[in-house]
């Protein structure tokens, strides 16, 4: 099999949601495939997802790698702008914010990526 690697998006390889607790959010991001998490162990780190919010102000950004599960939670301090109570955001809860995270590149071999597609097609019942 080709090991060279592909440039995808990340919901190519992995799904998120978002919590709210005030002016604080957390990011989920669980890989379709445990192949998946190794590259994004790698790569997603919290100083690029600072990057990726960082029009939003936010604060502190901390990863927390939760291996048995293979997920990860980003808690990202200050990215609400003040919580659903405090910002005229349209979004004051942040549900919206996976998906920006999601649309960060992320580089995987073909067998990753093969591994995720299939997962997905069996999650989302497409066998």
């Amino acid at each position: 099999m080709n090991d060279a690697l592909v440039s995808v998006a990340l919901r190519e390889i992995a799904h998120g949601r978002t919590g709210d607790k005030g002016d604080r959010a957390n990011i989920s991001i669980i890989p379709y495939a445990p192949s998946g998490y190794a590259p994004i162990a790698a790569q997603i780190t919290p100083a690029r997802m600072r990057d990726v919010f960082a029009h939003r102000n936010v604060g502190r950004v901390a990863r927390f790698d939760l291996p048995v599960l293979a997920a990860f939670n980003f808690v990202l301090d200050d990215v609400l702008q003040g919580g659903v109570n405090g910002s005229l955001n349209l979004d004051g809860h942040g549900k919206s914010l996976s998906f920006l995270a999601l649309a960060m590149p992320v580089e995987v071999s073909q067998a990753v990526l093969t591994d995720a597609r299939k997962a997905r097609r069996a999650v989302e019942g497409g066998i």
